[in-house]
């Protein structure tokens, strides 16, 4: 790639030259997690029976890519959830989980100009499907938590369940999936947007015409095409007219 150029303060370029065309893009993928909404919802999950550090230090290590398979780190992390009740998700949904700024402002403008949007998460349903409500999203992969019945709504028993696609969204997933609902709309790749913070959005992102990192690790930031280190979500519309 050429060398990254400041387009703006916060706003980082490179291999291309703004302002590209946002009705020449057909689709936007979003990651969930501090991408979409402000929180990793595994780590306030896990504050509930008092593990949020154990398992943050793991989330962690996975998006700045030290841990090599993000499902085996996905799975650790679960299984640190066991016996989270729905009650004390339902409390992180209403207490911590915010929405990004921009988020609304750039969906309303993508949707406008024609997009479909994708959301793609190595999170969970439980707040996937919400954010999509809220957001209008089109299409969700995530992962689902499995619950047994129990006090408060029930509980999570420390596993995640099994889809017919596979069994984690990781970031091999996340790029078929792009790559899946590009084909499903009888678009190419490079009409597609990808949108994320952590390593494990690198493939989808590899795979997309534009690459965008949100107030990303260096990893990511370095391989994007924008990099969004200040400001919202709606950053994005600065270098698509």
């Amino acid at each position: 790639m050429t060398s990254a150029t400041e387009f703006a303060p916060g706003l980082v370029v490179q291999g291309f030259t703004p302002p590209l065309r946002l009705q020449d893009f057909k689709l936007i993928a979003f990651d969930m997690d501090s991408t979409l909404i402000s929180i990793e919802c595994v780590d306030e999950i896990a504050d509930a029976v008092g593990r949020k550090d154990e398992v943050a230090a793991i989330t962690e290590a996975a998006m700045r890519g030290e841990i090599a398979d993000y499902k085996e780190s996905l799975r650790r992390r679960v299984a640190l959830l066991r016996g989270v009740t729905v009650a004390d998700m339902e409390q992180v949904y209403v207490e911590r989980m915010r929405i990004n700024p921009g988020a609304a402002e750039l969906i309303r403008a993508c949707k406008t100009a024609g997009l479909k949007v994708l959301l793609v998460s190595g999170g969970f349903t439980f707040f996937a499907h919400r954010v999509r409500d809220t957001l209008g999203i089109d299409f969700v992969r995530a992962n689902v938590l499995e619950v047994r019945s129990g006090p408060n709504c029930g509980e999570l028993t420390g596993h995640m369940v099994d889809q017919p696609w596979g069994d984690i969204c990781d970031g091999a997933e996340k790029r078929r999936t792009l790559l899946e609902v590009a084909s499903l709309l009888g678009i190419e790749p490079s009409q597609c947007i990808a949108m994320g913070d952590g390593a494990n959005d690198l493939p989808m992102m590899g795979a997309a015409g534009l690459s965008v990192a949100y107030h990303a690790k260096p990893k990511v930031r370095a391989q994007a095409m924008v990099a969004i280190n200040e400001g919202g979500l709606d950053r994005l519309l600065e270098v698509l007219r």
